[in-house]
This record gives C-alpha cells, sequence and structure tokens, in this order.
C-alpha cells in the first residue's frame, strides 16, 4: 500500500502516529513527495509538532506521502507512487496530505498528522472515509513545517473518532481543553452551497436521523473566497517552490500549476486580502448568531484515479473547504456514506479558537445520528 514515504521509528507508547513528510524530523529529509527535492540536507532538529509527539510518549513509526510538494487535489504522486484508498479504491485518496489520510483509514496509526492549506485535511478526509481537523489558523506551530511562510496553512491531525482527534490535539496544542459533553443541541445553520444531489441527499437524511433542523444561510462572498484563497496559495507556493521548475524534475500537473502560478500579480494578492477581510467578517457574523456552520466538505463524489492526473481539472472539489482557510476558522470534515456506500463528508466550522467547541458538537451529532 502506498501510503509510507519512509519508515522512522521514533519513540515508544501507547499511541502510533504517523506524519506527512512535509514536517522535519531530525535526521530525515523533507522531500515533500518530490524527486526535486531528493537531494535536500536531513532536517537538523524536529519541528515542533513532532517534538510535542514524542515528548507525550507516542511512537512515530513513519512519515506519509503527498500530493507533490503539498500542491495538489488528488493525491496522485507518480514520483512515489499514489497512496492506495484503503476503503474505496477506485477513488482517489484526495490531496494533499494523501499518505496521512489512507493511514487512518488502513488503521496503520491511531492518529497522523497533515496539513491544510486549501483543504489538504478536509479533502482527503473525506475522501477516506475519516475525521480531519484543520485548527484555527495560527494555533498550532508550523514551526519545522514546509513551505516554511504561508498565509493560509495549518497542521492538524487525522484520526477514527472525535475522540482521538481530541487526544492528538492535545499533544500538539498545549492550549488545547477538550470542551465537556454538549448536553442539549447546539445551535446549528446549514450554509446554503451547491453540490451534487447524491452529496446534498446523504447529509440531510444524516441530519435527519440526527433530528437536527438546520436553518439555511448564505455568505455573500464564499464565491470570492475561494479566488482569493487560490491568489494567495499561488503566490507563496510559486515565491517557496518556483526555482523548481527549472531542475525538470517536477511531476507535470505540479510543474504546470506553478507555472500558472508565477502569473499571480502582487495585485491581486492585495485584492484578495480585502476579500479576506470582508468574508471573515461575514463568517464571524454568522458564527455570532450560530454555533457552527455545516456544509458538504466536498461538491461532489470523489473521481476515480484513473483520469484524474490532471489536477487543474478537479480543482473544484476545493470549492467548499479553501475559502475557510482564508478566513482561519477551524473546520472538522465528519465521514458519512451514501446508500450506495460512497464516500461524503459533512463539513462543519466555527469560530476562531473554538476548536474544542468544534470537537463537541461534532460528536454530539455523531452520537446523535447512531
Amino acid at each position: 500500500m502506498n501510503i509510507v514515504a519512509k519508515d522512522v521509528h521514533l519513540g515508544s507508547g501507547k499511541f502510533i502516529v504517523m506524519v506527512k513528510d512535509s514536517i522535519d524530523i531530525q535526521g530525515f529529509q523533507t522531500i515533500a513527495g518530490s524527486k526535486a527535492l531528493e537531494n535536500v540536507p536531513i532536517a537538523k532538529k524536529n519541528a515542533v509538532v513532532v517534538d510535542r509527539i514524542l515528548a507525550a510518549n507516542c511512537q512515530i513509526t513513519a512519515k506519509t506521502n503527498l500530493h507533490e510538494l503539498a500542491f495538489g487535489i488528488t493525491g496522485i504522486n507518480s514520483a512515489f507512487g499514489t497512496a492506495i484508498n484503503p476503503k474505496y479504491s477506485s477513488l482517489i485518496p484526495g490531496g494533499s496530505s494523501s499518505g496521512s489520510a489512507a493511514a487512518v483509514a488502513a488503521k496503520l496509526a491511531d492518529f497522523t498528522l497533515g496539513t491544510d492549506t486549501g483543504g489538504s485535511i478536509r479533502m482527503p478526509a473525506a475522501c477516506c472515509g475519516v475525521f480531519g481537523l484543520k485548527p484555527t489558523f495560527g494555533r498550532v506551530s508550523r514551526e519545522g513545517v514546509h513551505p516554511e511562510n504561508s498565509s493560509l496553512d495549518s497542521v492538524g491531525p487525522f484520526a477514527n473518532s472525535v475522540n482521538m482527534i481530541e487526544t492528538a490535539m492535545q499533544i500538539i496544542d498545549p492550549s488545547f481543553y477538550p470542551a465537556k459533553s454538549l448536553e442539549q443541541a447546539p445551535k446549528l445553520a446549514m450554509l446554503n452551497v451547491q453540490a451534487s444531489d447524491e452529496v446534498n441527499t446523504c447529509i440531510a437524511e444524516y441530519l435527519e436521523k440526527a433530528g437536527l433542523a438546520l436553518t439555511q444561510v448564505d455568505l455573500a462572498s464564499f464565491d470570492d473566497a475561494f479566488h482569493a484563497g487560490m491568489q494567495m496559495i499561488n503566490f507563496e507556493n510559486w515565491q517557496a517552490y518556483g526555482a523548481l521548475t527549472e531542475t525538470g524534475l517536477l511531476g507535470s500537473d505540479v510543474n504546470a500549476r506553478l507555472l500558472k502560478a508565477s502569473e499571480t500579480t502582487q495585485q491581486q494578492v492585495v485584492e484578495a486580502e480585502l476579500v479576506k477581510k470582508r468574508f471573515t467578517q461575514e463568517v464571524d457574523d454568522l458564527l455570532n448568531q450560530y454555533d457552527a456552520l455545516l456544509l458538504p466538505t466536498l461538491p461532489q463524489i470523489p473521481p476515480s484515479v484513473v483520469g484524474a492526473e490532471n489536477t487543474a481539472a478537479f480543482l473544484n472539489l476545493t470549492g467548499l473547504v479553501r475559502p475557510f482557510n482564508l478566513s482561519g476558522h477551524p473546520a472538522i470534515s465528519v465521514p458519512l456514506e451514501t446508500k450506495k456506500g460512497l464516500p461524503v463528508g459533512l463539513q462543519i466550522v466555527a469560530k476562531k479558537n473554538a476548536d474544542e467547541q468544534l470537537c463537541a458538537i461534532a460528536e454530539f451529532i455523531v452520537k446523535a445520528a447512531q
């Protein structure tokens, strides 16, 4: 199974952990799934999150594979192999944290770490049928995470339960203290977004089973936020990795995306920052009225691996996740399944730095639907 980028085996303890290979582990290279980085020096020290995992008496057994340079949404990696989706083997594992999601789905680890710049935790979580949390931007340390500078990226966990997500967060974020279980239904709103009938029906039936009736709400700048987030990640990834396009070693999809990203102007970034300010305020205003916003993680059932090599053709898959990278709000993907046995993700978004409350809401919904 193409999940592990390299075996590590550090520490010992009650939890087995795997770490995305865009996160430094001392003594090992961090090549981010790219042939263009095969000759980089080994990391001189651990990323902060790795030190925290080891300090918590956990065992890190491997680094996980990913979509090259964490700059893709399918998880397909021609250089080092594509992580097989353990539960839905014909479908993409999702990117960019493909190996981390697949490892949890295959029960090779108690929890894994991924990174999420434009949906790269929530998307593979939905594809592989596991839980994935993008914490509030800035809440979890990115020291020792690549690329070094990012306005949108968050480190977060994958697991097979909300409880293990909370455990992982306590380990990587010392300020995280799980909230008490909710005794009554939170005040929830369903965000009006475009998704397939199959996805909408699955989520509606799940929420009906949970006995939840939600108010429908809109975010005026939602589509603008998607495009602004794309401009910012393009600009920053070109700064970080543009030189690699001269090596001839990048996969064709990532090389093409980077060259396209080189066209992003500083003025476009300035305009994106204005959208960020406006959209963030819109989300904050809604979350002052509701405890959480609900929407699909993905707008459709994940596509098959066959024919999904062209990342650019599937960028619409990030349409419902990328806006919350721009705003920085915490978001979790809860795994659902259609009557035909296909994966769907329910995305839940909460106030900034209310990550504990977000997990409690997710747990309430999951238990209510059982």
